[in-house]
């Protein structure tokens, strides 16, 4: 199985989607069955870390997402990815238009997949250091309900 988180910029959201996953999946005892990765539907950190905030606030839960480097979403994605989860509409959006007609990836915004609201992970990078605290709260989440889903299917 193979997932792919995608935000906007791929510093705040989708590493931090990554780096819990990522976390989820190792402690299962699936990271031989699971690929996971991030990316950004915008081009501008390409190649850069994610934000020192969600460094941060992910570090103070035990995740390290330093390891992590931003990257822009290719239609390449819909073939390589069989789970590929926006963080929110507007990148849903963005997807939808990349997406190549005969893509074998699933397309879903990543809370409302798992029945989990609100329909949207809210982006932090404009504000305090709350927002990137509930970004976790709901990153966490969903991710146990994504980890439970993918272990019926092995």
């Amino acid at each position: 199985m193979k997932v792919l988180f995608v935000c906007l910029g791929n510093i705040c959201r989708s590493p931090t989607a990554e780096g819990v996953f990522r976390q989820y999946v190792e402690q299962a005892g699936l990271s031989d069955k699971i690929t996971i990765d991030s990316a950004g539907t915008a081009d501008w950190h390409i190649g850069k870390a994610p934000d020192p905030r969600t460094v941060a606030a992910a570090a103070k839960r035990g995740y390290d997402l330093s390891p992590l480097r931003g990257r822009q979403a290719q239609a390449e994605d819909f073939a390589k990815f069989d789970l590929i989860l926006a963080m929110d509409k507007s990148n849903l959006s963005n997807l939808q238009a990349i997406r190549p007609a005969d893509a074998k990836a699933e397309l879903a915004l990543y809370l409302p997949r798992f029945g989990i609201s609100p329909d949207e992970v809210p982006d932090p990078y404009y504000g305090g250091e709350d927002g990137f605290e509930l970004v976790l709260d709901m990153l966490e989440q969903a991710s146990e309900v994504l980890l439970d889903e993918i272990k019926a299917k092995l």
